[in-house]
């Protein structure tokens, strides 16, 4: 990751009825965004990787990295493709005509910006192959995204966008089809590998629990507004308390850091 690793976000956007007004630097190498439904979280994600634009009445300013690639004041707005930015979304959007393997290729070889631009076909073999084995899903390179469950499809997108080795991953609850045994296996797996390669990841959830077994720093969304940023211990106490409350009334055991 670079040095200037960091989010910095200055952003008033109006969404019909809905009101976005952020301001602040998410420097964490693992945040997540937590929020109930209709907090603006997936609008958030979608603004920092380019899918949805700032325009008039919007202002404000995205920077990822230490470069801007939003900025209201100039007109800036710097395409998706070339943001060296993955997005993961609920809706794995595969391509129904490209087997697993090659949905998984379509990454590397379609990045404009990325680190891994000139990759040989055994290098990019080698890299569908590794990030198949990540997610847990190898088993699935030959088939059709047809006969995809839902969770294998959204392990199939999460490889896709780890790929081409973006510099930033944002996850907008990228796992939800998962039971929550394969979810905390995967994020497990998928968060110490984020970690080595120095990819700065933004997960959005509206499960405490994903925020709490992570140790992540926490970015609580209300209406469209920051309530808090900090450690999960920290910002999450409440939640937290409520999730054992709720595992003990159950009868269930677990360990919620």
């Amino acid at each position: 990751m670079p040095e200037a690793a960091m989010i910095e976000l200055q952003l008033k956007a109006a969404r019909d009825s809905f009101h976005l007004n952020i301001e602040c630097t998410l420097a964490a190498p693992w945040t997540v965004i937590f929020g109930p439904s209709g907090a603006g979280k997936s609008t958030l994600l979608r603004l920092i990787a380019g899918l949805d634009r700032l325009n008039k009445p919007d202002s404000g300013r995205i920077s990822v990295h230490g470069q801007y690639v939003a900025d209201t004041r100039t007109g800036l707005h710097i395409p998706p493709g070339k943001r060296s930015i993955g997005l993961v979304a609920q809706q794995s959007a595969l391509f129904p005509h490209l087997n697993v393997a090659a949905n998984v290729a379509y990454g590397i070889a379609n990045r404009i910006a990325n680190r891994i631009a000139n990759m040989d076909r055994d290098a990019r073999q080698q890299r569908v192959s590794s990030m198949l084995e990540l997610v847990g899903a190898s088993h699935l390179a030959d088939r059709s995204p047809r006969a995809l469950s839902g969770g294998e499809a959204q392990r199939i997108s999460l490889a896709r966008a780890l790929a081409p080795m973006p510099q930033l991953l944002l996850l907008d609850e990228p796992m939800s089809a998962l039971d929550a045994e394969a979810r905390d296996e995967v994020l497990t797996r998928l968060q110490t590998w984020l970690l080595e390669q120095k990819i700065q990841t933004v997960l959005v959830t509206h499960d405490a629990a994903d925020a709490l077994a992570t140790a992540a720093e926490v970015a609580v969304l209300r209406e469209g507004k920051l309530a808090a940023l900090g450690p999960a211990s920290i910002v999450l106490a409440d939640e937290r308390n409520r999730l054992l409350v709720r595992l003990n009334s159950d009868g269930a055991f677990t360990t919620i850091v």
